[in-house]
This record gives structure tokens, sequence and C-alpha cells, in this order.
């Protein structure tokens, strides 16, 4: 199918490593115009020029690095605001100062680069934004709280912004994955299950994390693909008329109506 995606100049927040970089990979692959946005500068040029894409780096916690990082990216039609931390915090150590970096980290980063580039969509009369989510948003845990926090926030943001934007061609939309399968992710789980003698392979273990730690329908981890497929989906002209919605890729293991 073809997204239509040609010409269209895409900024991807967090795309030197992970997710990110896949969803960056794929819009490039569908004719996107890609920036590719990181704080480590060997990875994220190199991430850049492997698509021939354009590299900017920034820390967008910052009022500066957003700054630099809007002012390089220039004329943006699609905006994946998908920077972010995981902090391991629990109730006992998610101290007030914690809470607040979580946000400004999670939260308030997206909201710069919102504020930096979606008056140019909507000038313009198109854009997309996608904000990464998650099911623990709806459905938090005990533990990370201020994770869980964050990403109730990063939802509801993107709700209120497509209500917002209402009829002036720009669109705002939450793309919630579940359990997936990048780097970081993976060795966390290892090293759990060596602690808990249930292999040493993904491939050993992967039933069993899902089973007593990642439960979904299909049995499984997802893959970066296909969280990137329905960002791509999402920043197309063909999801003209999806606004203020949330697009979960977890395998069912948020259950909703």
């Amino acid at each position: 199918m073809n997204l239509e995606l040609e010409g269209k100049r895409a900024l991807v927040t967090g795309s030197s490593a992970g997710l990110g970089e896949t969803i960056a990979r794929l819009l490039a692959a569908e004719g996107a115009r890609v920036v590719v946005h990181g704080r480590n500068e060997a990875r994220t040029r190199a991430v850049a020029a492997s698509i021939g894409a354009d590299a900017v780096l920034g820390d967008l916690a910052t009022d500066e690095g957003a700054d630099e990082v809007a002012k390089v990216a220039g004329h943006v039609d699609i905006l994946v605001n998908n920077a972010g931390a995981y902090p391991h915090h629990t109730w006992a150590d998610a101290t007030p100062g914690r809470w607040a970096q979580t946000y400004q980290t999670n939260v308030i980063s997206g909201v710069r680069m919102i504020q930096r580039l979606v008056p140019g969509m909507r000038a313009r009369g198109w854009g997309r934004i996608i904000t990464i989510g998650g099911g623990l948003a709806t459905q938090p845990i005990a533990g990370l709280p201020d994770y869980n926090a964050s990403l109730a926030a990063r939802h509801n943001l993107a709700v209120s912004l497509a209500r917002e934007l209402g009829g002036t061609g720009v669109t705002s939309n939450v793309v919630a994955p579940g359990a997936i399968r990048v780097a970081a992710l993976e060795t966390v789980f290892l090293h759990m299950a060596r602690e808990r003698g249930w292999g040493s392979t993904w491939e050993e273990i992967e039933p069993r994390v899902v089973n007593e730690v990642a439960p979904n329908d299909l049995g499984r981890f997802g893959r970066p693909e296909e969280v990137a497929a329905a960002v791509a989906y999402l920043a197309s002209p063909l999801a003209a008329y999806v606004s203020g919605a949330t697009l979960r890729v977890d395998g069912g293991a948020i259950r909703g109506v």
C-alpha cells in the first residue's frame, strides 16, 4: 500500500535507537524526509546516514535543546513524540524530585516540540502529531508510579491537542505499544530469566515472560516494526479522519471497548 508520505518532512524524537529508530527507518522507506533525533552524536548520525536522513542533537528536557532541534528540523509535517525515559522507580524511592524529572523528560519535552512545530502545520493546513504512549497510562501497575502517570499525561495531552486542532487539517493521535522486543527490554528480561532459571536465550524465555510478567492474547512480545506500521498509518493522508484516537499495539494486553 502506498501511504502517500513521499516528500513529507518527519521528525521522530528519540530515534537514535530502539523503537524510535525503527519508526524513522519505516517512514524513510515510505518516502518521508526524516529527521533523526538523539543525544548521542555518534549513534544519531550513524542512524541518519544509514537511511539518508538529517540528524539533530538536543536535550528536549530543556528549552535550549528543544530550540536547537526545532531550528534544525525546520518545516515539519509529521511530529512523532517518541523521546522519553523509562525510570524503574518504586513508591519508596520515587521522590518528588524524581517525579518532576520524569514529567519533564516524558511530558514537557513533547509539549516543547508541539509548541514549536505545530503552529507551522496549522498555518499550512496539514500535519500529523503522533504521541507514543502505552498501556500503563490506563491500567497502571503498583511500581513505576511516576512513569505510569507520565504516560497518562501523554495520552491526555494528545487528545486535548486533537480537540484544539479540530478543522485545521492537523491531527493528533496516540500509538500505545505493549511489551515490545527492543534491545533494552530484552536485556532486562534476560537478566530476570537467568535469576529465575527460565533459560538463557530469548526463544527459551519469551513464553515464560509473557505468561508470568506481560500477558497478552497473542502470547508473544510485539516487534518494533509492528508499532512503526501503526505510526506510519497515522502519519499518512490515509488517516485524515482519525484524530484523538489511541491505537493499541499490544497483542490485546489492554482490554477496552
